[in-house]
């Protein structure tokens, strides 16, 4: 199973999870460091490159002011005003310990959604991947509508639940436990690697 597995990151950029960044003031940089979400994210990687599979790290990126950014949503509106993400800032960057590495894939977006207009699924697919094992941030926003797309385009998902973070435990357990009820399978970072071993 595991050479037809991917490892994707998501969202794990300062602005999101760290202390400082842009969209961690409602809670995100305190859950993030509850769930040990960056060490268990950094665990993971590091057994899928010792296995061979794929790392694929899915940033989201906006240039200065965000031009292009359809603002239909609130969480769009708030990149613009906080002035989130954009490109060469530390906000934009990823967290210490899960820097890409030689080998990894890097995929832009501009959306929640990972395979929204990115070319996420053209990377999976030359990589001959039937499975997606998701980790990062938001595990109510980016990390659902990541793995619903995975599903419907015909991938098997596996959602890390001590790999995810969010803004509090109770969105956590709405995300993993009633809104992913399945769509895929719910698993920890110590049963995923074992799974790879």
């Amino acid at each position: 199973m595991a050479s037809k597995t991917a490892l994707i990151i998501q969202d794990m950029q300062n602005d999101v999870v760290s202390e400082g960044g842009k969209f961690t003031t409602d809670g995100a940089a305190d859950h993030a460091t509850k769930q040990n979400v960056v060490e268990n994210v950094k665990r993971l990687a590091d057994a899928a490159r010792a296995a061979g599979i794929p790392v694929i790290h899915v940033h989201y990126i906006v240039e200065e002011g965000a031009p292009g950014l359809a603002l239909n949503a609130p969480l769009f509106q708030g990149i613009v005003e906080l002035g989130a993400v954009v490109r060469g800032t530390w906000g934009a960057a990823p967290v210490a310990g899960l820097e890409p590495e030689p080998g990894d894939h890097v995929v832009e977006k501009l959306r929640m959604n990972g395979f929204f207009q990115t070319r996420l699924e053209g990377v999976l697919r030359a990589l001959d991947v039937d499975t997606i094992t998701i980790t990062g941030a938001w595990t109510n926003m980016s990390i659902e509508h990541t793995a619903r797309h995975g599903a419907d385009a015909g991938f098997n998902v596996v959602v890390v639940a001590d790999g995810t973070s969010t803004i509090s435990e109770d969105w956590q357990n709405a995300g993993l436990n009633y809104a992913l009820t399945n769509v895929g399978l719910v698993k920890s970072a110590d049963e995923v690697i074992a799974d790879w071993s």
